[in-house]
């Protein structure tokens, strides 16, 4: 007889799937015990593509940088070299993630370790909330991509350290969706 919290799990993976496709979400061809596989595997949705799941990747913040401190650390340049996590690290968590997202394409060179909230933003090098695997190929009903995001992140930066955004409406606009980000700050 099935063990009842595996049917529970079961159940539950097959309903997130189903939720992701009725979002919008995407939706793979693959052989029934693959996509069994997959569907029991995949924790994090797709269906928020260009932005990561925000269950699973909220974004989180560097205690050590506030308003007050970046001009000694954002804005102070390698700082973010300084700081990124080593690929010993990021390369084990992708892993995990692109599981966890249930990506069909698992080659990790497809990916970029993204943080949400970026590190010339504040955020946090490390925790897993804020680092999740943002694929490198066009998603989206824009087919946007992680380099598409390094631009924002990039002006958003420079904003920040001209002193012409502030620090928590910029990380506050990224984590709650890049693709807008400029444009709700006044920057587009």
């Amino acid at each position: 007889m099935p063990h009842p919290q595996r049917l529970a799990a079961s159940a539950a993976a097959l309903a997130l799937a189903v939720a992701a496709l009725a979002a919008g979400g995407t939706a793979h061809a693959a052989p029934a015990a693959s996509a069994t596989r997959t569907a029991l595997a995949a924790t994090c949705s797709q269906a928020f593509l260009p932005l990561p799941d925000p269950s699973c990747t909220p974004g989180t913040t560097n205690p050590d940088v506030t308003q007050d401190t970046i001009d000694d650390t954002i804005c102070v340049p390698g700082y973010s070299k300084s700081i990124r996590p080593p690929t010993s690290y990021t390369n084990r968590l992708k892993v995990q993630q692109i599981g966890e997202y249930g990506y069909e394409d698992t080659d990790t060179a497809d990916y970029e370790e993204d943080h949400h909230i970026p590190l010339s933003l504040g955020g946090h090098p490390t925790d897993p909330h804020n680092l999740w695997p943002q694929p490198r190929y066009a998603t989206g009903p824009d087919g946007l991509t992680a380099g598409d995001k390094d631009k924002v992140e990039y002006k958003l930066y420079r904003a920040v350290c001209n002193h012409k955004v502030d620090l928590d409406p910029a990380q506050h606009a990224i984590a709650t969706d890049w693709t807008t980000a400029l444009a709700v700050l006044g920057l587009d």
